[in-house]
């Protein structure tokens, strides 16, 4: 059961999501981060860095546990995985990163800590990084959470293409 705290951290982020990935400009959009500066026309892609806290140590060092989580994950936002590469440390930890279409999403954990650092890059206007953020919060069971998200800017020439994943 996760904390009061963790749901309304994770309303606050994930409440306002869109089927349109919350780049139509409209307000919804702009509350999911304060870092957004670049016009919603100009994005290329969004970026979620993660961090969670007071997670359940078993779970971080379970690398099959990791693998279906981080497959979720990527199935939730809508992407298309590619292939999935897991590496399990000793004593403990594991990391793992997921080749999307889209981009990536990448994971390292310390469970001895109780701790995770989550990369979630997604390019396009069809997947929603967000919720595979919510995913790995929930699967992980974390007491705690942060969550920045950066819309990634389209450079010059590359914004009058048609870009398909």
């Amino acid at each position: 059961m996760v904390g009061s705290l963790f749901d309304m951290q994770m309303d606050q982020t994930f409440s306002c999501l869109h089927p349109n990935p919350g780049w139509g400009g409209g307000s919804e959009s702009q509350s999911l981060s304060k870092s957004i500066s670049c016009p919603a026309e100009n994005v290329v892609g969004k970026h979620c860095i993660l961090e969670l806290y007071e997670c359940d140590k078993n779970k971080l060092n379970d690398e099959a546990f990791l693998r279906t989580s981080v497959t979720a994950a990527a199935k939730i936002a809508g992407a298309t995985l590619l292939h999935l590469v897991t590496h399990p440390f000793e004593p403990q930890g594991v990391t793992g990163l997921a080749l999307l279409a889209e981009s990536h999403i990448s994971i390292h954990t310390w469970p001895e800590h109780g701790y995770a650092a989550v990369d979630v890059f997604t390019c396009g206007d069809h997947t929603m990084p967000e919720r595979a953020c919510h995913v790995l919060c929930e699967e992980f069971g974390a007491g705690s959470h942060s969550l920045k998200i950066f819309r990634r800017a389209t450079p010059k020439g590359l914004d009058m293409e048609i870009r398909i994943p």
